[in-house]
């Protein structure tokens, strides 16, 4: 039954990493709000999801390893990477190209610094010990075994982080361009009113 509760909150912080709107789903809904193409948001999922995999994966990594990880170090160093990227983007001397909007490359750095400096890796290691010590303890103490399990609970992570953000971002699609379709339309006429 623990082994049950472990993959639950391995979903669960995927579903809660998806209402996080610094995680991506606000730009998603942004893109698609500028093209008018709701498919834009389905297109934006896979550069948020390799730079959030990306992030986990350090973590899982590690984890698999059996190594230690110290947060504060890898937060400060994600905070130097955002800091460094900001100041590239904002230095007048960085050619104009590279300070445009970097589209889905940007998107998927931005995943990965947001994904590292919160933390979303770390919040999954009291799900995925378990998982990986019931494995050793059941035999399978191989890498291969224990790689499987982290690499699928990666899955199922993910899964549940990019649902919950397609159905944000579609969510905030459809309410924000109601509310411009109806605030468009022409005032209708009250009986009662000249």
């Amino acid at each position: 039954m623990s082994n049950l509760w472990a993959w639950l909150a391995v979903a669960g912080f995927g579903a809660l990493h998806g209402l996080n709107p610094a995680t991506g789903w606000v730009f998603a809904a942004s893109w698609s709000l500028r093209s008018g193409d709701r498919g834009q948001v389905l297109r934006s999922l896979l550069p948020l999801a390799l730079g959030h995999a990306a992030s986990i994966g350090m973590v899982v990594a590690v984890v698999v390893a059996g190594l230690e990880m110290d947060r504060g170090l890898l937060q400060w160093l994600t905070g130097g990477m955002f800091v460094a990227f900001l100041a590239l983007h904002l230095w007048r001397r960085t050619p104009r190209a590279a300070r445009a909007p970097a589209g889905h490359a940007g998107l998927a750095v931005w995943s990965f610094l947001v994904s590292s400096a919160h933390g979303a890796g770390t919040m999954l290691v009291p799900a995925l010990v378990p998982l990986c010590a019931q494995d050793a303890a059941a035999g399978a103490s191989t890498a291969p075994g224990a790689l499987g399990l982290a690499l699928a609970a990666l899955g199922v992570h993910m899964a549940a982080m990019l649902a919950v953000t397609a159905a944000v971002a579609l969510g905030v699609v459809r309410v924000l361009r109601w509310s411009s379709a109806s605030r468009s339309l022409p005032p209708t006429h009250r009986p009662g009113s000249p």
